[in-house]
């Protein structure tokens, strides 16, 4: 008998800018990583409750590929978003989707990067993703919805 399970968690990302009148400028699917620390965070919260649930996103300019050890993003955009929902989804509730808002004026600029948080201000990176610019000028909004999924493979 194999009692061998490995899980895997993975994580995407669709992001939506829309202009002022709401039609849609960019719109993007992307994948994530699932940092050290956002581990971590998972296998604590299995034990306990000692560290609040997530509770904001962020965008950033940084450049720097994605790694393992990151704790915050390379180089934040305005102030960390409050999340506008958290859901648990999936046939087997094997997803968390996460929703934030970035209305005019908030992350405005060359957008290369985002991550998932569960404090205002320092607190714990659940994951960051990398990809090429997206420019939101300052009356653009920008909607961005992250979905993690916990599988057995």
């Amino acid at each position: 008998m194999n009692t061998n399970e490995k899980l895997k968690l993975s994580g995407r990302l669709s992001i939506v800018l829309k202009d002022k009148a709401g039609a849609v400028k960019e719109q993007r699917d992307l994948e994530n990583l699932v940092v050290n620390s956002g581990l971590a965070y998972i296998i604590s919260r299995m034990v306990g409750t000692a560290k609040a649930t997530m509770t904001h996103m962020a965008v950033g300019s940084g450049a720097t590929a994605a790694a393992a050890n990151d704790t915050a993003l390379g180089s934040q955009l305005g102030s960390r978003k409050a999340l506008d929902s958290t859901t648990i989804s999936g046939s087997n509730n094997e997803k968390v989707i996460y929703v934030a808002t970035f209305d005019p004026g908030e992350g405005t600029g060359a957008i290369t990067e985002a991550g998932v948080f569960n404090a205002s201000t320092s607190g714990d990176m659940l994951c960051r993703t990398v990809f090429s610019v997206i420019n939101k000028a300052a009356d653009d909004t920008m909607v961005i919805t992250w979905t993690i999924t916990l599988s057995a493979s």
